[in-house]
């Protein structure tokens, strides 16, 4: 059992905040914004305006700063923040109480990175019984007859004030993140279009159609079900990961891939060879048509699975990465849009995928725009993986922060 420092004092969240309602008198036709709450401390968000009649009868209360807030459906999911004077003149219904500080006993920053914790998560869920979802409405009696364990008021600011510096160290990672890969998409899209040359190369690309270029190998229709994440016999490819997990270009060096359970290993499967090409042809939307280049596989047998083609180059026309970057690139995959099919779920079928074209540069001038976007894909992964230790070092510091095993100075 974890003993809190001696400092630190027992209150009842009704002790610490009082709530906050200031009713609108609604005007048929004045333009009202409302507010919404992200789950999982993501923040707000701003809904269109729309005019007081669209809001009938339902009740609807001015938004104050410097707020605790919460939506009493998704509290348990961690849908819960903090108002600030950029949302003064912004409306919320009664799914959005707000509490103010009382008796100068609470920091408002500081009980909201306490609610992201588990132990803060637990008195939300405790205070939102029923089932899942929209079932699961707080309380707001339970919610504030529950306990809550604090340190000084100077002590909370403090602790709040070290987790925002953090919160703010991830922030400019996320910016740069983005910058890196809005530029990574401009290098392809000028790269490989030959909309951009690179010095020392003028020669003109070839243009061939797909049919003339690939083979179409045979795939299986394995789900997840007959897969297992770990080392066997026979690994899989599926589409699900081409969709939302996999790069341009996979190095089986460097990925670890689901593997097929025995029983379910199929017959008749062509085996994946490096600098083959696999599109996943279904997706939930225009995304359908995305692709990988595999490489690196060595002695590994590797099958391509469920809403998958497998295509693999007649010729030796190609350096390695330049077709993982070229299918998957905006000018490509604008040829594959008038060929997508569907309504809940999109695909795009080999009769289809085969009236497209591929631009061919020479080996040497791929080869060069490859290393250059491989540079991009290497700058954007080194800061990926920063800011995910950054998140790692955020945890870590509340679980030492706000459980009082680490003190601060005042």
């Amino acid at each position: 059992m974890i003993m809190e420092p001696k400092n630190w004092n027992v209150y009842l969240f009704r002790d610490i905040l009082e709530r906050v309602e200031v009713p609108v008198n609604v005007e048929s036709n004045k333009e009202y914004v409302q507010i919404g709450i992200r789950s999982h401390g993501n923040g707000l968000f701003y809904k269109e305006p729309v005019l007081g009649k669209a809001l009938g009868n339902k009740q609807v209360f001015w938004i104050q700063p410097n707020c605790f807030i919460l939506n009493v459906v998704f509290a348990w999911e961690q849908a819960i923040t903090k108002t600030t004077e950029n949302e003064i003149g912004m409306i919320g219904s009664r799914r959005f109480p707000m509490y103010r500080p009382k008796n100068d006993l609470v920091d408002i920053d500081y009980l909201i990175y306490y609610f992201l914790t588990k132990k803060g998560t637990d008195i939300l869920e405790a205070a939102s019984p029923g089932g899942a979802g929209r079932n699961r409405t707080l309380g707001q009696e339970r919610f504030l007859k529950s306990k809550i364990t604090l340190p000084p008021l100077s002590e909370q600011q403090k602790i709040a004030a070290i987790l925002s510096t953090q919160d703010k160290v991830i922030e400019l990672k996320e910016k740069l993140l983005a910058q890196k890969q809005q530029q990574k998409k401009y290098l392809m899209q000028q790269l490989l279009t030959g909309k951009k040359r690179l010095s020392g190369f003028n020669e003109k690309w070839k243009v061939e159609k797909f049919s003339e270029i690939f083979d179409f190998l045979s795939t299986n229709t394995l789900s997840r079900d007959n897969l297992f994440e770990g080392v066997g016999a026979i690994q899989n490819i599926h589409y699900g990961d081409i969709l939302t997990k996999f790069d341009e270009v996979i190095d089986l060096d460097c990925v670890c891939l689901p593997s097929i359970k025995e029983s379910a290993i199929p017959n008749n499967c062509a085996t994946v060879k490096s600098g083959d090409i696999i599109i996943a042809d279904t997706a939930e939307d225009l995304t359908a048509g995305k692709a990988v280049e595999v490489q690196n596989i060595g002695d590994r047998v590797i099958y391509s699975g469920l809403h998958t083609m497998l295509c693999r180059p007649k010729e030796q026309l190609f350096s390695d990465g330049w077709l993982g970057f070229y299918i998957n690139s905006e000018a490509y995959h604008k040829q594959l849009i008038p060929y997508i099919a569907g309504v809940k779920v999109m695909a795009i079928s080999k009769s289809n995928i085969v009236k497209t074209y591929i631009a061919i540069p020479s080996k040497a001038e791929q080869a060069a725009i490859v290393e250059i976007l491989s540079t991009a894909d290497h700058e954007i992964d080194l800061l990926q993986k920063s800011i995910e230790a950054e998140k790692q070092k955020k945890k870590a510091l509340m679980q030492l922060l706000l459980t009082g095993k680490v003190s601060v100075r005042i």
